[in-house]
């Protein structure tokens, strides 16, 4: 294992989620040393982020993730209170970036360098004032005064700006899109977000944990069971906890449901983007009764508040069982015609093919996971096996079978959706009918100083959240992780050379989210 190489010395965490070793850096340079080897072996950088410790160890705290192939290395650094700063990692990791910005402008701890432009402080408070500190105080009088943003310049004959965003034509989420081009041909994009900062993590601070769960299914609705799955695990494993089978087998058929709805609709809004509206509606058609049949049977068309602390907040019974396996088959139908469609529309595929292209290396040097990286032929999902690495139950026993493609393109990326809805199908009919028997919840007992991180296998990539307890058992600190932190930067490098006309079928192929990185 890598760490019995390092000087840090690491424990595995409690529980039965996604393996995870906890460990602490004596200073930077150990931190900086540890970074180093990660990328060397082949991780990734999988979240950072911060904490103001001062009332319980006189200082801040940063927090790493580190995704390796037998699974995270959790890893904090403890930084002094009058001058708190650590060595940049994004010459190491550059998706670190954004992450390392961000947590400046919510703490108030610095790196060493590296881009010091503000990630989620639009002037709506001042550059001096840090949201996450304990005596921050009421923001609620500061004037919104936004401000600029030093966009890079590309400079010669022919080139110009095109500004998209924030407000789009469109309903969908704000960001802001600055494409430097030559004619219709995209030299550079670069991303501004932050737009829909909602202050989760100072919401978190002082919840129990049962609305702490209500509020991290909210972050981003798309993905409410994986963000509600993680916290789950990061609650029980703070807590000692372990969730009953039944419980963990229904967790698995709402994941997998809320995977194929995702999956359902994007491929229906690629058709769009490509001209083909039929796709668009046949697509829209199936999600929809994909939906309310999660309404019929979970009580909530994106199963919110279903999965809790403990296990699950309801049982189905055998009709509802039932039902599930009936629409897999329905489902599995419609969808294997209308690929036939897809692949066989030459209109469709023009567009699709070599368009938004990324390779494995740069996923790799983005930290990719998920779809994005298993469509440039990366073999990473949490919920199946690789060396070294089991999967946590119940997909332990499931043997997922990951979707990939070598291509990285659009055209991949739709692939890979069309894969992973076969297989998601086949995953719930298996779960729907050896659903173990039992409890579907365990009672939490939140321990004082409890922490813990959960890591779960979304639609769109990792979702991991890592949570403390304080002395009360209530929520000392917690911070969510989308896996559109390290995608969007390589939305950035897809659009190269393609023309601008492009871009939003490249951008829905990925189809990120901006409130799960604004929170």
């Amino acid at each position: 294992m890598l760490f019995h190489a390092e000087p840090i010395e690491f424990t595995a965490q409690h529980g039965i989620g996604a393996p995870v070793w906890r460990g602490r850096a004596a200073d930077g340079e150990d931190l900086l040393r540890f970074a180093i080897s990660v990328h060397r072996h082949g991780g990734r950088i999988a979240a950072l982020w911060g904490s103001d410790e001062r009332q319980r160890s006189g200082g801040y705290c940063l927090q790493c993730v580190f995704g390796l192939d037998e699974g995270h290395a959790w890893l904090s650094l403890d930084l002094p209170a009058d001058n708190p700063t650590y060595p940049d990692l994004t010459g190491i990791f550059p998706a670190a970036n954004r992450m390392q910005r961000a947590t400046r402008d919510m703490v108030g701890i610095f790196t060493v360098g590296g881009d010091q432009r503000p990630w989620l402080r639009h002037g709506a408070w001042p550059a001096d004032w840090y949201p996450l500190r304990h005596d921050a105080g009421d923001a609620t009088d500061f004037a919104n005064a936004p401000s600029d943003y030093d966009f890079v310049k590309v400079a010669g004959e022919g080139t110009h700006e095109i500004p998209v965003g924030p407000i789009h034509a469109g309903i969908i989420e704000p960001g802001h899109f600055r494409f430097s081009v030559v004619g219709e041909r995209v030299l550079r994009l670069e991303q501004r977000f932050g737009y829909q900062h909602k202050g989760v993590e100072q919401r978190f601070i002082g919840m129990d944990v049962a609305t702490g769960a209500r509020l991290v299914g909210r972050i981003s609705g798309d993905s409410s069971c994986a963000y509600a799955w993680a916290y789950a695990s990061a609650v029980e494993a703070a807590c000692g906890i372990v969730p009953p089978p039944r419980a963990l087998g229904l967790r698995a058929l709402m994941l997998e449901r809320e995977r194929i709805a995702n999956h359902l609709g994007d491929l229906g809004m690629l058709g769009n983007d490509a001209a083909l509206s039929f796709g668009l509606i046949q697509f829209f058609r199936l999600k929809e009764d994909w939906v309310r049949l999660n309404a019929r049977v979970f009580g909530h068309r994106f199963m919110m508040d279903r999965i809790v602390p403990g296990g699950v907040a309801l049982d189905l019974d055998a009709p509802a069982l039932r039902l599930i396996v009936e629409q897999c088959e329905t489902i599995e139908h419609d969808v294997r015609e209308l690929k036939s469609i897809y692949d066989e529309h030459a209109g469709l595929q023009d567009r699709f093919m070599t368009t938004g292209t990324i390779d494995a290396d740069l996923a790799r040097e983005l930290s990719l996971t998920g779809m994005a990286a298993r469509a440039t032929g990366i073999i990473l999902d949490a919920r199946a096996h690789r060396q070294g690495y089991t999967p946590p139950p119940p997909y332990a026993v499931l043997g997922v079978r990951p979707a990939t493609d070598e291509r990285g393109d659009v055209a991949a990326r739709a692939a890979v959706r069309f894969m992973e809805i076969f297989e998601s199908l086949r995953l719930l009919r298996e779960l729907a009918v050896g659903l173990a028997a039992g409890a579907v919840r365990t009672d939490i007992f939140p321990t004082a100083a409890g922490e813990g991180l959960g890591v779960v296998e979304g639609w769109r990539g990792e979702v991991l959240v890592g949570i403390a307890l304080d002395a009360a058992g209530r929520i000392a600190t917690a911070h969510a992780h989308d896996p559109s932190w390290q995608i969007w930067p390589a939305l950035e490098h897809a659009v190269l050379k393609d023309i601008v006309p492009d871009f939003p079928l490249i951008n829905k192929s990925f189809n990120l989210s901006y409130s799960g990185q604004d929170i």
